[in-house]
């Protein structure tokens, strides 16, 4: 986590002191972080994440994006593929939406690790 700590600290071009600053604690602090002399805890990890639009789970593993989408392009993206004008995708998406609903939690569970492997995949092909 140290390395990836440090990678938004260089690309966002802050000094250890401005991103202290832009998460409320102090530069000794980020750099005893940074040397792993300090642990970082769960509220730090949440101020990082808020503050500089971070995926939680790269900044703790490593996996998935480093950012976050942003709500509001999120809304944006889910309206644009729910209008039902023209929009052969709509009743898809509803009937998926449906049927994920009305299965039990084991069943919702497979599907949703099922999507993950899927999205790993397709990433992981992606960059070869």
């Amino acid at each position: 986590m140290v390395s990836r700590i440090i990678q938004i600290r260089k690309e966002n071009k802050l000094s250890q002191e401005q991103f202290a600053k832009k998460i409320g604690l102090s530069r000794n602090f980020i750099n005893q972080v940074e040397t792993n002399k300090k642990n970082i805890s769960d509220r730090t990890i949440n101020d990082i994440c808020r503050e500089f639009a971070i995926n939680e789970e790269w900044l703790r593993t490593g996996k998935g994006d480093m950012y976050k989408i942003p709500e509001d392009e999120t809304a944006m993206i889910v309206s644009d593929l729910l209008i039902k004008e023209n929009n052969p995708l709509y009743d898809i998406i509803l009937g998926i939406a449906k049927v994920y609903q009305q299965l039990d939690d084991k069943s919702q569970d497979t599907i949703l690790n099922f999507s993950q492997e899927l999205l790993n995949t397709l990433k992981n092909e992606k960059k070869d």
